[in-house]
C-alpha cells in the first residue's frame, strides 16, 4: 500500500505527467509540481486577456518544446508527422477577448502557425468548441465567462482522456461557484510586472495567502534592468524646522501672591 495513500494534509503525487510552469514558486505547490495534465485548469482573473498569457507562456513553451515525433524514423524512410503529433503541437484559442497579437506571442515563445483562433457567436458554440477540441487532444485556452458548473463539470470528463494542457479562463466572481475542475487559481496583477497567485483549489491542504511570481516579458525586461540599475536622485534635505519657544503665560489673577499692608 505504500504509495498509494495520500493523505489530505499534503501534496498529491500526480500519476499523469505534469507541465512545469515556469515558475519554481509556483511549481511548489501544484499538486505533481506543474500544470496537470488529463485536467481542466481555471483561472479566475478580474479582467480578461490581461494576465494569462504572461502566466501561462513559460509553461506552454515548454511543452511545445518538448514535442516530438512518436518514433525514430528507420533508416532509408521519409519521416512522417503522424495526426496525433500534428494535432498535439496546436493550440486552440476559443474567443478570446482581444485580437491575438502574433508578434507578442511570438516573442512569448508561442510559434503563431500553431495557434488556431476560434471567435464563436453565443456561449452554447463557444463550449462546444472548446469540448471538441479537447476530444481531439488539442491544447485549449478558452474564455468561458458564462459557463455553469454543470458544463465545467462536462469539459472535466473530456478533459481526462486528453495529454494536452486545458485552461478555461472565467472571472473572479466565478470562484463563489462549485467547479469540478480539480485545480482553479486567481491571478492578479501585482507590483510592476509581478504577478499575484492564489490557489483557491487543489488536490491537496488549503493555499494560504498570495503567490508573489515575476512575468516580465523578455522583450521589456531589458528596459526594466536598465532602468532599475539607474540611480534615483537623492533627496533634497529638508530644512529642519525653526525651533518656537511657547508663549509666555500670566499667571491667573487668584495665583498671585498676597500683598500685605
Amino acid at each position: 500500500m505504500q504509495g498509494r495513500l495520500w493523505r489530505g494534509s499534503s501534496l498529491s503525487t500526480a500519476a499523469d505527467p505534469t507541465l512545469s510552469s515556469g515558475f519554481a514558486a509556483l511549481d511548489a505547490e501544484l499538486p505533481g509540481g506543474g500544470w496537470p495534465t488529463r485536467s481542466a485548469v481555471e483561472l479566475l482573473t478580474p479582467q480578461p486577456g490581461v494576465l494569462e498569457w504572461r502566466l501561462l507562456a513559460p509553461g506552454l513553451h515548454a511543452w511545445w518544446a518538448s514535442q516530438g515525433p512518436s518514433s525514430t524514423p528507420q533508416v532509408g524512410r521519409r519521416p512522417r508527422k503522424t495526426a496525433s503529433v500534428a494535432a498535439m503541437r496546436a493550440l486552440l484559442l476559443v474567443n478570446p477577448p482581444q485580437t491575438p497579437h502574433l508578434p507578442g506571442l511570438q516573442a512569448l515563445g508561442l510559434p503563431p502557425s500553431a495557434l488556431i483562433w476560434v471567435s464563436t457567436g453565443t456561449p452554447a458554440e463557444a463550449l462546444w468548441a472548446a469540448e471538441q477540441a479537447i476530444k481531439s487532444r488539442v491544447a485549449v485556452l478558452a474564455w468561458l465567462p458564462e459557463a455553469r458548473p454543470e458544463q465545467i463539470r462536462r469539459l472535466q470528463v473530456s478533459a481526462l482522456s486528453s495529454d494536452a494542457p486545458i485552461f478555461l479562463m472565467r472571472p473572479e466572481r466565478a470562484g463563489q461557484q462549485s467547479s469540478a475542475a480539480p485545480l482553479r487559481l486567481v491571478v492578479k496583477p501585482g507590483d510592476s510586472w509581478d504577478l499575484q497567485v492564489h490557489l483557491l483549489k487543489r488536490r491537496g491542504p488549503a493555499h494560504e495567502g498570495w503567490l508573489t511570481l515575476p512575468a516580465v516579458p523578455g522583450a521589456v525586461e531589458p528596459l526594466l534592468t536598465a532602468a532599475r540599475r539607474k540611480p534615483l536622485p537623492a533627496p533634497e534635505p529638508v530644512p529642519a524646522p525653526t525651533p518656537v519657544s511657547p508663549p509666555s503665560e500670566r499667571p491667573h489673577a487668584l495665583a498671585r501672591p498676597v500683598q500685605h499692608a
